[in-house]
């Protein structure tokens, strides 16, 4: 395979076809089922379907057949399958995946930016949705088609690019078994959903936390009643929520005080964290947007790489019960509710866990005060298998012949339900986790960009590590 003749067309087919597509993508809210309870009635996740559906089906692949499959309820997936070039080995199928549902707006974005609005400025495209994850159909498709428009050589393809990822990929396991037969056994999956400690060289996602989300809610009152009646003899139903959180993380350190909830780090995965933090060094914390003085919970980049991808710990993302602030009377409120989310080491069970934080906060609470949790997406974590030493030398060089840097290895913070799932189901599969999302990228805060002359580095290594795949 020649890899200049796969940089260059790459490069030409995301400038003059790619891009613009993914600029109209950008435009449509096509929230996750989770923030658009009526994406039906909506319309937005069809439709953005439908426009990746478009472009990929208009690609000159030799056999490509693509398929938008509904399930009644469910949002829809496109699903794609690409047969084996003429010398590759028979009976191997790669499983190449994405999503196009993407996240809310999370307002304010930065002056002349808009979640729906894209604006391209150098090398970044801003927008909600362009890198997590509407760039991984295109990618996948063009990664084939520059592999083989340079003489290179691939196994049978499927690719599933899904519309519930942002909601837990509730959705997903319905489509794998309906779809199983049609999917096989892959020998290699590649997700382009992760994300990249910098934009020098390739990364590769080791492992993935878990996740569980809930609503902690404390009542203390049937109405709201003047709080200068009521203080001193009603309990505030925030102060009990703070003690009931101190139960379940310390608050001076950030520690998650249920043991259940934390694992012996494997010895691997900690070299692999002395290796970043010896790349990335003070830029582990230093590329967050800081307020103020506001100081990292610790300094030595080995320990917070483990910190945000091996060690349990606790969002709070939303409330309820709190008027905003312009409009807050004097007035001890009725309740408050508080929008928990839980990230968990990569092999904890995430059902097990809810149901150990629903117990702990509810039992036994302050002044008897109507205390509930209700759980809500749990998605387990994934740790990937041994890397076979086909695949570590494929990964090396790919790095090198198109980032012109070693490749990197490191875990995530963030979830893929799909990758726990897989590697169920298909243990003996070799997975290349990976994806765009690198420094200031924001994937699900405010100014989300995509990174293109990374997006189109990362297509070229797919190439590579295709072609890898049927010569091992």
């Amino acid at each position: 395979m020649d890899n200049t003749q796969v940089s260059s067309m790459v490069d030409r087919v995301w400038e003059e076809s790619i891009l613009p597509v993914i600029a109209e993508y950008i435009r449509i809210p096509a929230k996750s089922p989770s923030f658009d309870k009526d994406w039906e009635a909506s319309g937005h996740l069809e439709k953005a379907v439908d426009l990746v559906h478009a472009w990929c089906k208009a690609r000159p692949i030799e056999g490509l057949k693509t398929e938008i499959v509904r399930l009644p309820g469910r949002t829809p997936l496109l699903f794609m399958e690409i047969p084996a070039t003429a010398k590759a080995p028979p009976g191997e199928t790669v499983l190449l995946y994405g999503h196009y549902d993407k996240q809310p707006e999370f307002l304010p974005w930065g002056e002349g930016l808009s979640p729906w609005e894209p604006v391209r400025r150098g090398d970044r495209l801003y927008g909600r949705g362009g890198a997590d994850d509407g760039y991984s159909a295109f990618a996948s498709l063009l990664a084939i088609e520059a592999l083989r428009a340079a003489g290179g050589q691939h196994a049978r393809c499927v690719v599933v690019i899904e519309g519930c990822e942002e909601s837990g990929s509730t959705d997903l396991p319905h489509y794998i078994e309906h779809l199983a037969a049609r999917i096989g056994t892959p020998s290699l999956v590649v997700c382009l959903d992760s994300g990249c400690g910098n934009y020098d060289q390739l990364w590769i996602t080791t492992s993935l936390r878990g996740l569980c989300t809930g609503t902690l809610k404390v009542q203390v009152l049937e109405e709201g009643v003047h709080s200068g009646d009521a203080t001193g003899v009603v309990p505030s139903s925030f102060r009990i929520a703070r003690q009931l959180l101190d139960r379940l993380e310390d608050a001076k350190t950030g520690r998650i005080a249920i043991d259940a909830l934390h694992v012996e780090i494997p010895d691997e995965r900690r070299r692999q964290a002395e290796a970043t933090a010896g790349v990335l060094g003070a830029t582990t914390f230093a590329r967050f947007p800081w307020a103020g003085g506001t100081q990292p919970v610790g300094t030595d980049p080995a320990e917070l790489v483990l910190a945000r991808t091996w060690r349990p710990a606790l969002a709070i993302t939303g409330a309820a019960g709190l008027p905003p602030l312009e409009s807050a009377g004097n007035v001890l409120r009725p309740f408050t509710a508080l929008k928990l989310s839980l990230r968990l080491p990569p092999t904890v069970d995430p059902k097990a866990s809810s149901r150990l934080v629903a117990e702990l906060l509810t039992k036994d609470p302050p002044h008897g005060a109507k205390v509930t949790f209700e759980g809500e997406q749990s998605a387990g974590g994934w740790n990937a298998p041994p890397t076979a030493p086909w695949l570590e030398r494929s990964l090396a060089a790919a790095s090198k012949a198109f980032f012109g840097a070693e490749a990197c290895a490191m875990g995530e913070g963030g979830s893929i339900p799909f990758m726990g799932m897989l590697g169920e189901k298909f243990p003996a599969a070799q997975f290349v986790i990976t994806g765009v999302l690198g420094p200031q990228s924001n994937a699900h805060g405010p100014n989300e960009f995509l990174h293109v002359p990374t997006a189109k580095k990362l297509t070229a290594c797919v190439a590579h590590i295709l072609q890898d795949h049927v010569a091992r």
